[in-house]
């Protein structure tokens, strides 16, 4: 498995400076629909797509049952789900409401297959739509082979 790139230039406005840097930015193929997931599913695993469908739907609901409720759910080796918040910092204890929470969320935490499959991929820097040279280690922490002089920006 690869994971797919590209550079950006980003301005930080952290400081007064307004620093111009590079970032990499993941890059995906695509999106598999629900249709597809299933058709999918069905192939490798011999069962009736009409089945893989009532079994992801009911998982869904019951995902969302369980999430509604306040609970973390567990999947296995698949990973976790859980209900999260984004809210507005405040100076005082008093001041924190609910008009202070910006945004209600669901967050994923991958389990031990995912995080072996992203630990054992390898990284293929984009330009444009092109996979070019670099990025062949499997190790995130080690980099790419990619050029300095390549202009990031295509």
């Amino acid at each position: 498995m690869s994971l797919r790139y590209v550079v950006r230039k980003r301005v930080f406005g952290f400081d007064k400076t307004k620093a111009e840097k590079f970032v990499a930015e993941s890059r995906t193929l695509g999106l598999i629909d629900f249709k597809e997931l299933c058709e999918e599913v069905t192939k490798v695993g011999l069962v009736p797509s009409g089945a893989v469908k009532f079994v992801l739907d009911a998982l869904i609901d019951t995902l969302k049952l369980n999430i509604n409720k306040g609970f973390s759910v567990q999947l296995g080796d698949f990973g976790c789900f859980r209900p999260g918040i984004n809210a507005k910092s405040q100076d005082k204890l008093e001041d924190v409401t609910t008009s202070t929470i910006r945004r209600r969320k669901i967050i994923f935490s991958p389990g031990t297959v995912f995080q072996d499959m992203l630990r054992n991929a390898s990284l293929t820097r984009m330009v444009g739509e092109v996979a070019v040279s670099g990025g062949t280690t499997p190790d995130p922490d080690e980099g790419g082979e990619g050029d300095l002089n390549d202009n990031p920006l295509g």
